[in-house]
């Protein structure tokens, strides 16, 4: 190899070495993103459970396992 195809082959490679670090970074970034929407989405669905749960409670419907409704059929 020459030097001149040396020279060119290390700048590719660092070329190549910084566009993994930042690609890296970004797919960092955007996974810590996501994660804490996840978190949030969690909790607005827990929040979401209560606010049913307390309606239902307050309007004298007892909650019916899922099971219960699906197994009733008429006759």
């Amino acid at each position: 190899m020459s030097k001149t195809e040396c020279k060119a082959a290390k700048e590719l490679t660092q070329a190549m070495d910084e566009t993994m670090q930042r690609l890296r970074g970004r797919f960092q970034a955007i996974t810590e993103h996501l994660e804490q929407q996840i978190d949030e989405m969690g909790t607005r669905i827990s929040c979401l459970e209560e606010n049913v749960t307390e309606l239902m409670t307050q309007a004298g419907m007892d909650e019916q396992p899922v099971s219960e409704v699906a197994d009733v059929s008429p006759q």
